[in-house]
């Protein structure tokens, strides 16, 4: 048994034909945040520590949809939300309704350590950020000119979508909007654990492009999107409503502990049968240190690493995966 970690940077119709301006820069930061955790984990940082700190590092890149490259609500403004869990105490925090925090997952920490609660959103959440003194800066901040084009184009298209989802022609353009009409995500997530077979999951989203002012989606969702026990860490990605309908995370602990089933043949079944095709990915690591990292979409920005020196980053099916 040793360390383990496993960190996504969201799943989707992501085309095998990804132009190198759009991939590089995203292979790039996988491969930087892996090694912040990587690193922190052989200095023996607490697993909770390790995928705050990675999720803030994904957070702050523009090239995920997350803290600064969130994207954009049907208004035009941005609405963040993160969850994280240690898996030893079951101790969780989230928030939602985020617009001027800087890093979404370190208000979700706060929630879990200074409140009695476990999910604060909004305008209480806002006010808990001002008075712990966190990180806060005017919301055009996170307003990317490549966000406020992929909302003008879903307006265009009339649809809600996700982060990966592929342009569609102009006689494509479905005469009425639905919250279906997706190809798919960029939310961002690490799960990890220590030589103890301590375990903590995180997971920060800016959601749906286009998405109704006020929806939440799975990320903030304990048991959805994230999860963690003392069996193993999960962090989804992909459409909400498809991931807490069925509740993937929770979902893939339940399968070990009543089933008997291993990590990857929970997280296979998850996927594979409880979630339709085209909406789901996670990361996932076990107490014993085994990873996971399984997805039903075309893709899946991913990265792992662990202690006897394996590595993978990757963003298409991979042959062994």
């Amino acid at each position: 048994m040793g360390w383990a970690i496993a960190l996504h940077g969201g799943a989707g119709d992501i085309p095998l034909s990804l132009a190198a301006e759009r991939r590089e820069p995203r292979e790039a930061a996988l491969r930087h945040c892996l090694q912040i955790g990587v690193n922190a984990l052989k200095a023996q940082k607490p697993p909770l520590d390790v995928v705050e700190l990675v999720v803030r590092e994904l957070e702050n890149n523009p090239n995920f949809n997350a803290g600064r490259g969130s994207v954009l609500t049907r208004e035009g403004t941005v609405e963040m939300e993160a969850s994280i869990m240690d898996g030893n105490t079951k101790r969780c925090g989230a928030v939602s309704g985020l617009t001027t925090v800087v890093n979404a997952i370190s208000l979700a920490r706060l929630v879990m350590e200074k409140t009695p609660h476990i999910y604060l959103a909004f305008e209480g959440a806002e006010n808990f950020a001002r008075e712990q003194g966190v990180e806060t800066v005017d919301s055009s901040h996170f307003i990317t000119q490549e966000n406020i084009e992929r909302l003008k184009q879903a307006k265009e298209a009339n649809r809600v979508q996700i982060d990966y989802t592929q342009p569609i022609q102009k006689d494509e353009k479905k005469e009425t909007p639905t919250a279906d009409d997706n190809s798919q995500i960029g939310t961002v997530g690490c799960v990890a654990v220590d030589s103890h077979g301590n375990l903590a999951s995180a997971t920060s989203t800016g959601g749906l492009v286009n998405k109704m002012v006020g929806r939440i989606g799975d990320t903030p969702v304990i048991g959805a999107g994230t999860y963690a026990n003392n069996l193993c860490a999960v962090s989804a990605t992909g459409k909400g409503e498809a991931i807490i309908r069925g509740t993937v995370a929770r979902d893939v602990a339940a399968l070990m502990e009543f089933k008997g089933l291993s990590l990857k043949e929970a997280a296979a079944y998850v996927v594979e049968e409880c979630v339709p095709k085209g909406n789901v990915g996670l990361v996932a690591v076990s107490a014993k240190g085994e990873i996971t990292m399984a997805f039903n979409t075309t893709g899946m920005f991913r990265a792992c690493a662990t202690e006897d020196g394996y590595s993978e980053i990757g963003i298409w099916p991979s042959v062994h995966n």
